[in-house]
């Protein structure tokens, strides 16, 4: 994988930008037009450059990326889901950056599950953007009328606090104390990391699938073991959207949920009662004895390898990237978790810091996401691994035979020629 990534050696084109303009492809629902502006406005007034920037659909997406990185005059900066970039990198595609790494880091260490997936056989070729953890969301009012008052350290606190709550609410036949859906496999990662597994691991320059190795089987099985007990029978053929686990949320009929940032909205917006202060989050804990390894989202931006303003694209990336940015506009105004560990850090230090996010920045420090195979779009495309987690949640399958099928197709995957 990667063997046709771009090998630029150094940036081309000059860094003085009078008289040029640089095309940005930004996707809609990332950045704020307000946090866009402000960097456009900063790089402008450094390098004399004009920007032109065009906001992006996300339907489609992949196939008009790919077709304008073919050409001559593709856009110089490109905004891209975490999980996209090692399939444009692998056609070669993108710029190397990994000489500029130390100049775009600013000497901060980056979020893994943003800087990883752009990380292709050790080159570096996208810059993260933001970040959006998950971590555990849950109605304080259905925790304290369970005697419940202090968030759960590990996970025997965690699961006798689920207990007591299961218990308080024993004759609600609709409550249920952890709402997790069968098909959610984002969920079903974490304890397979947290176990010492992998979904898929890189050998000899090739992805094959590991969901069959004894750590993850050993992963599954406690997952499943979660699932069963705390989540309800229904919820084991279903994904997080129909029924919304959102909306079980807003009407507590959920003691919790494993979610990112964007659920708190929609619980609030499902429920207008609802105010931050009625939800707390924490990260989920494992039982490897540390946290689970958080499953993030997030974006990158990555620049064209046949950019022809090169150095001028660096300049606007090292601007988004910075600590400046990532403070005020991606945190504070867009209310994404900012790129970097110490900015975590930073924005929890601060002091109008939202309490009610910080689940989301601690899960955020020791963070995953999925395979950097340019070919793992197609596993979720095909709902292959939704019906991996669902024949394991309701027992149609044991967590070894699902695991060796799922394995198969896996490696069936990752051997097409991207």
């Amino acid at each position: 994988m990667g063997g046709g990534a771009s090998n630029n050696k150094g940036a081309s084109g000059d860094s003085n930008g009078a008289g040029k303009t640089v095309t940005i492809w930004a996707m809609k629902g990332d950045y704020t037009d307000e946090t866009l502006a402000a960097i456009n406005k900063a790089f402008e007034k450094k390098t004399g450059a004009k920007v032109k920037l065009q906001i992006q659909q996300w339907n489609n997406i992949g196939t008009k990326v790919t077709t304008a990185l073919s050409t001559d005059t593709p856009p110089d900066i490109i905004d891209m889901g975490n999980t996209q970039v090692a399939g444009y990198a692998a056609s070669g595609g993108l710029m190397d950056l990994t000489s500029n790494k130390s100049e775009l880091t600013g000497g901060n260490t980056w979020v893994k599950g943003l800087e990883d997936p752009a990380t292709i056989d050790g080159k570096l070729y996208g810059v993260p953007a933001f970040a959006a953890a998950r971590a555990v969301i849950y109605n304080k009012k259905v925790w304290n009328d369970a005697g419940v008052t202090s968030e759960p350290k590990n996970w025997d606190e965690f699961t006798a606090d689920l207990d007591k709550i299961a218990a308080k609410n024993a004759s609600n036949a609709d409550f249920v104390p952890f709402y997790l859906p069968g098909q959610y496999w984002y969920s079903a990662l974490q304890f397979i990391w947290d176990a010492g597994g992998e979904v898929a691991v890189q050998k000899g320059g090739s992805w094959k699938g590991s969901t069959s190795s004894a750590e993850s089987v050993k992963g599954m099985d406690q997952w499943k073991a979660f699932q069963n007990k705390y989540s309800s029978k229904a919820s084991q053929t279903v994904d997080t959207l129909d029924p919304s686990m959102d909306q079980f949320l807003a009407d507590s009929k959920t003691g919790a949920i494993l979610s990112n940032s964007a659920s708190i909205v929609a619980a609030k917006s499902a429920n207008k009662d609802l105010k931050d202060d009625d939800l707390g989050t924490f990260p989920m804990p494992g039982q490897s004895g540390k946290n689970q390894t958080s499953m993030v989202a997030g974006s990158d931006w990555a620049i064209a390898a046949k950019s022809k303003n090169q150095k001028l694209a660096l300049e606007w990336v090292k601007i988004a990237a910075s600590d400046s940015v990532q403070q005020e506009w991606v945190f504070k105004h867009d209310g994404w978790l900012p790129n970097s560990v110490e900015g975590l850090d930073k924005a929890m230090n601060s002091a109008d810091f939202p309490q009610v996010q910080k689940g989301f920045f601690e899960a955020a420090k020791v963070s995953k996401t999925t395979p950097g195979s340019p070919n793992w779009a197609t596993v979720e495309g095909d709902k292959s691994i939704n019906e991996f987690t669902q024949s394991i949640a309701t027992g149609d399958s044991s967590t070894k035979d699902a695991a060796q099928k799922f394995d198969a197709h896996l490696d069936e995957v990752f051997a097409k020629k991207n």
